[in-house]
């Protein structure tokens, strides 16, 4: 029985060369009897030379990706890629045990008081808030991981930086297991839940973010420093705006299971995007600054679609105008931080996120490791006075 299609698939495929063939055949000898009318021979002139220009196009980009590799350090083959020490880029080494000595668990976050708030001292509006942005994270750490998995650590030829990006997924994981368990926690109705976990189809300003990020991963012609950009932007950016308000719970004192969940893993994702900012420091050939600024500038205006979508009312101290505010205000950060300048000069309207877990004017998600360090895991790199986080995280300092 299994051969039988096998059969008839090869015999149909041999037809189809047979009348491809004999078309050509009658096709040519049109030509020579003269009997092929114009419009027919233009329309052939026109398929054969799209065929060229489109494998001459397909040569050009083989290439682009081989040149890529072979002027980039970070991307060239590394027959030593097998073996860790001795270590050549310490600030990358040192970069992945600050995010080890970050090592946390979702069993270390109390839920038990959080339900009372939920029911009791939000309104429906907050709610609806919150619930929306719970279902963008509950999704996009597995759109993170999908990148690293699919493109970066297999592009990236630095053990250094593939022992961050195989912790960067662990925590990944760790937050999605996270934010799952926070809707299962807050929302009882089945059905509202289900919505809420299929958001990336469900809620169309999430599957705008989600779509946009995964068309970045499934792009062969975009080169690794833009998709690197593009991804900063994700963690940088599609992100900020929903720790934002959970930190504005914070600012109220409600929610302690989630505010300091948030704490956690707007850190975890700080250095992420700290990290990427490094790699892009140590990348030959960049994008053009109008490149990174197209980039960072259509994230932007995909997240304030998102936050408009998900503040239709305006609440206690937050709506959707500071919220886009805030965005650029992150964007223009993030601009820096890349090279470029400033292209929203925005000012930060929330004062909460200057003074939660921020220790003055250190980055938003916090420029050193916090309490929940491991001790001794950083021992190792104490002997390196060069500190990446200092030299790539975002700043609220004015004078860029």
């Amino acid at each position: 029985m299994s051969r039988a299609p096998r059969k008839y698939k090869a015999t149909r495929g041999r037809d189809d060369n047979k009348t491809n063939k004999h078309a050509r055949t009658n096709n040519m000898q049109k030509v020579v009897n003269g009997s092929l009318g114009l419009d027919e021979l233009c329309a052939a002139r026109r398929a054969k030379e799209a065929l060229i220009d489109m494998k001459k196009q397909a040569k050009k980009e083989i290439e682009e990706k081989e040149n890529e590799r072979e002027e980039e350090p970070l991307l060239m083959e590394n027959r030593k890629r097998f073996v860790l020490f001795p270590i050549k880029y310490h600030e990358i080494w040192q970069m992945y045990k600050k995010a080890e000595a970050s090592f946390w668990t979702a069993e270390e976050i109390d839920l038990s008081k959080d339900l009372h708030d939920w029911d009791k001292k939000l309104n429906e509006d907050e709610r609806f808030f919150i619930s929306h942005v719970l279902a963008f994270f509950a999704a996009s750490d597995g759109i993170v991981n999908e990148n690293l998995l699919e493109r970066f650590s297999n592009e990236v030829q630095v053990p250094e930086a593939r022992c961050f990006y195989g912790f960067q997924i662990m925590m990944e994981n760790i937050h999605s297991e996270t934010y799952s368990l926070l809707i299962e926690t807050y929302i009882r109705d089945p059905v509202q839940m289900a919505f809420l976990f299929d958001a990336i189809e469900t809620i169309p300003s999430i599957k705008l973010k989600a779509d946009w990020a995964l068309r970045w991963i499934a792009d062969e012609r975009s080169t690794f420093a833009e998709r690197l950009v593009a991804f900063a932007a994700v963690e940088g950016i599609f992100f900020s705006g929903s720790f934002a308000s959970i930190f504005w719970l914070k600012k109220r004192g409600l929610m302690p299971g989630l505010t300091f969940s948030n704490e956690l893993i707007s850190r975890d994702e700080g250095l992420h995007t700290d990290f990427a900012c490094l790699l892009f420091s140590h990348l030959r050939k960049r994008p053009s600054k109008e490149t990174i600024q197209a980039i960072i500038v259509e994230a932007v205006s995909i997240e304030q679609d998102f936050l408009t979508s998900s503040l239709p009312c305006p609440l206690l101290g937050i709506n959707a105008g500071l919220m886009k505010q805030y965005i650029e205000f992150v964007a223009d950060r993030l601009l820096v931080a890349l090279g470029n300048n400033k292209y929203y000069n925005a000012i930060n309207p929330f004062d909460f996120m200057e003074n939660i877990s921020l220790q003055g004017k250190t980055n938003f998600f916090e420029k050193r490791v916090s309490d929940y360090q491991k001790s001794g895991v950083m021992a190792s790199i104490k002997k390196h006075d060069y500190d990446p986080i200092d030299a790539h995280t975002f700043s609220l300092d004015e004078e860029f």
